[in-house]
């Protein structure tokens, strides 16, 4: 092995056997517009250590034509950032193009839930802002629907029903 100048061992250059087999499985999927490559980039999430490779993958999976496995690659999205607590400016930005409500919906509320506040990007942290002052108002609206109920059904004579369990 090579050393570097300060007196380290320099690192070598990987050859074509010492790449992950799985990344060019999903490479090969991905460019056949496979249906099952949104499968294949979740596992891939969970198999690979090398964050970069994985990201590439699941950005380039957002991407994609089918939504089946755009929807899968958002998954896998949020399994990033659930295992490794980052994702890249790449994949912050497909999804803020698909946004809440579609297939990255459950990898945004990942995001806001795994990666720590100041390493999201500012529309995600505008996001986790606007979701929590809009659940704040709903939970205040439901208690006051509640509140109103129970005012009605004693004036009205009716019981309170039991609490659910």
């Amino acid at each position: 092995m090579n050393e570097a100048e300060d007196g380290t061992p320099a690192m070598p250059d990987r050859t074509p056997e010492e790449i992950d087999p799985r990344l060019a499985a999903v490479d090969a999927a991905l460019d056949r517009d496979d249906s099952d490559a949104g499968t294949e980039v979740i596992k891939l999430v969970f198999a690979s250590d090398d964050f970069e490779a994985v990201a590439a993958r699941v950005e380039r999976a957002l991407g994609a034509a089918r939504f089946k496995v755009r929807q899968l690659a958002g998954v896998a999205a949020g399994d990033l950032a659930r295992t490794s607590g980052r994702l890249t400016p790449g994949i912050y930005a497909a999804l803020r193009k698909e946004g809440l409500g579609g297939v990255a919906d459950t990898a945004i509320r990942d995001a806001l839930t795994f990666i720590p506040f100041r390493q999201l990007s500012w529309w995600l942290r505008w996001t986790l802002v606007r979701l929590t002052v809009l659940e704040a108002i709903e939970g205040r609206w439901l208690r006051a629907v509640e509140t109103a109920r129970d005012a009605w059904r004693s004036r009205s004579g009716r019981p309170k029903p039991p609490d659910r369990q």
